[in-house]
């Protein structure tokens, strides 16, 4: 780990850069004085060239993993946007397609799952994390809620059986939502099943059941559009992030950089329809379970932000919201809203306050965070450790 507190003998640039890393009295008041999930404005400090923090993942058991978000916008009335074949076991499901039909003329829409059973027997449903959105063009909201919803999910000890060659909606709320034009439909889903099935995401009139729509052989849409991080069956959907060195806040700022396609690459899997292999861009459903260990030699607290890190790129980037779950600290820990007290944040200088840790005298300590890609966020959301004065 790259340390900071170093003599400036390089260059100019190298010295304002070490100098950037140092928080002012000023900023780390405001700091430790601003409330979890709300926004701090940390001028000079954000930065995509902080100093990161190494780390390791290691895949963990998990469900079979589907993603429907390619294409994204599904641009004629009626189409599949995802079919794929599960086996018995868990799956988790993310929905995330919007009505953009345009032609002949915009219109009301319906954008709802359905499972149909392939096996010879009853297949047998039990959802054990579900997570289902009002149809809204406010993308971000639905993302940051979306999560916020699947974290909190407890399941449903209620189970559903379906008989062989029988289709059934697997949401029923998708079932009665109109979807209008340019609203996205977002629905985050984890459940058991004990025969194969076919899952299939479609678009429909609204007045046609979902299951009956598959009976219109309506068309699969090619995937490879313009827009959609990705489609297909996927075989990562957990990992486990272990950092390789104890973070020490003598050492300054650090960042812990997922999601960025380089440092943490994109999943693969295979797109069911034409059996071509598939990139989520975005790793947008993975569940990362990160465990950090660090101590403070020297009496500081650590405080945990995040930010917009890619505000500048486009016009889609200019906001970001998230959700974690979080270990407790001075705030109370579990699902945290991000930013809670309003949608978005945009860009530098501002930070959202994830957590602060209070020091241990010395002693090592364990952060454990549950961290997913937001949905409709710009990536990556770096997780910025902030060594913080707490007297």
């Amino acid at each position: 780990m790259k340390k900071l507190a170093v003599c400036c003998v390089f260059t100019i640039a190298a010295c304002a850069f070490v100098q950037a890393q140092n928080l002012s009295p000023e900023q780390n008041q405001a700091l430790i004085k601003t409330k979890q999930g709300s926004i701090v404005e940390l001028p000079g400090l954000l930065s995509e060239d902080l100093p990161s923090i190494p780390y390791h993942k290691i895949v963990l058991p998990g469900p079979q993993y589907i993603i429907s978000d390619d294409p994204e916008y599904i641009r004629v009335p009626e189409g599949i946007a995802l079919k794929e074949v599960v086996q018995p076991g868990r799956v988790r499901l993310y929905t995330y397609n919007v009505n953009g039909v345009k032609e002949p003329e915009k219109m009301d829409r319906k954008i709802t799952t359905v499972i149909k059973n392939l096996g010879s027997g009853d297949l047998h449903i039990r959802m054990l994390k579900y997570a289902s959105q009002k149809p809204s063009a406010n993308y971000f909201q639905i993302g940051k809620q979306g999560l916020a919803d699947y974290f909190a999910s407890q399941g449903d000890k209620k189970i559903r059986t379906v008989k062989a060659g029988e289709a059934v909606p697997l949401d029923e709320k998708l079932e009665k939502n109109i979807v209008k034009y340019d609203e996205l439909v977002h629905g985050f889903y984890e459940f058991v099943i004990d025969q194969p099935a076919e899952i299939y995401v479609l678009q429909t009139d609204p007045k046609t059941y979902g299951p009956d729509a598959l009976k219109k052989n309506i068309s699969v849409l090619p995937p490879k559009s313009k827009s959609g991080a990705g489609r297909g069956l996927y075989g990562i959907s957990n990992y486990k992030v272990l950092t390789d060195n104890i973070l020490d806040t003598k050492n300054g700022i650090t960042a812990l950089v997922l999601a960025d396609g380089k440092t943490d690459n994109w999943v693969t899997g295979f797109e069911g329809t034409t059996g071509q292999q598939s990139k989520l861009v975005g790793n947008y459903g993975v569940m990362y379970n990160i465990e950090l260990k660090w101590k403070s030699s020297d009496g500081k607290g650590l405080a945990l932000v995040t930010w917009n890190a890619r505000s500048a790129n486009s016009q889609w980037c200019n906001g970001m919201a998230a959700t974690m779950v979080i270990d407790k600290g001075i705030y109370n820990g579990g699902i945290v809203k991000l930013p809670s007290d309003r949608l978005t944040t945009k860009g530098a200088p501002e930070a959202v306050v994830v957590q602060v840790f209070k020091p241990a005298g010395g002693e090592e300590q364990t952060i454990h965070i549950t961290y997913s890609p937001p949905g409709a966020s710009c990536l990556p959301t770096p997780l910025i450790f902030i060594p913080v004065d707490l007297k």
